[in-house]
């Protein structure tokens, strides 16, 4: 894999130390010698920081997470990003040896567009049982700024976007409800957004998850589309 560009890899740990190693090797069999790994830590007391300090790597770039939560730790991963493209990563999936290969191809086949987010399987916590084949087809996962405001399709952990969309996605209000939902949408209010339709991850769920696959209650989920409305419109 040869390209003049560097990419950036914007990943948020605390207490990962079960499936950190796994996701980082997996991350490094990817990328190049001048890209990063940028990790913002929110203080993890587990052994998170001893495993990836073993890797000796010097792509691995780690700094203090604000402590406010997976939001802002993601902004704040974001913010010391300065690869072409950032790509988000939770600690505890498994990339696919193609993923940063397919993902670039879409940006230089089309340089319209500002965020990829592409497909994965859902797997339980040792990857040995799929639970659900396509996340695309399980959410009907598609763009459209309405279409996912009225429900989140984008899915961070297969994200990644062009450094210049910075500038509009931060700071990440504190409010709302998810980082890669506000991501998604920002990016096709400022650029263009596609979803690639290639499976690139083997999505992890497990006890220790910070995202959730349900719906919150009627009431709660009007409000926070309330609240995504407005800060968009604000931003």
């Amino acid at each position: 894999m040869n390209r003049e560009y560097s990419i950036s890899i914007s990943m948020a740990t605390f207490n990962g130390e079960c499936y950190i190693q796994e996701q980082l090797q997996s991350i490094l069999n990817n990328i190049c010698p001048q890209d990063e790994i940028v990790i913002s830590d929110d203080g993890s007391t587990d052994d998170t920081i001893n495993i990836i300090n073993s890797f000796n790597d010097k792509r691995i770039k780690i700094f203090d997470g604000p402590r406010k939560g997976v939001k802002q730790n993601f902004a704040n991963a974001i913010s010391k990003c300065n690869g072409k493209y950032i790509f988000l990563s939770d600690q505890d999936d498994i990339w696919n040896e193609n993923k940063v290969e397919e993902v670039l191809k879409c940006f230089e086949q089309n340089s319209k567009i500002t965020c990829i987010t592409h497909d994965c399987d859902v797997v339980n916590s040792d990857n040995s049982k799929n639970i659900i084949n396509s996340f695309f087809e399980y959410r009907k996962s598609k763009n459209g700024i309405l279409y996912n405001i009225y429900k989140n399709r984008y899915l961070g952990c297969c994200m990644a976007f062009t450094n210049d969309m910075k500038k509009y996605i931060l700071p990440i209000p504190n409010d709302i409800e998810m980082h890669d939902q506000w991501i998604g949408i920002i990016c096709e209010k400022y650029g263009k957004s596609y979803f690639l339709n290639k499976k690139l991850i083997h999505y992890r769920r497990h006890e220790k998850n910070v995202s959730q696959m349900y719906h919150y209650p009627i009431l709660k989920m009007i409000k926070n589309r309330l609240i995504l409305i407005k800060r968009i419109v604000g931003r």
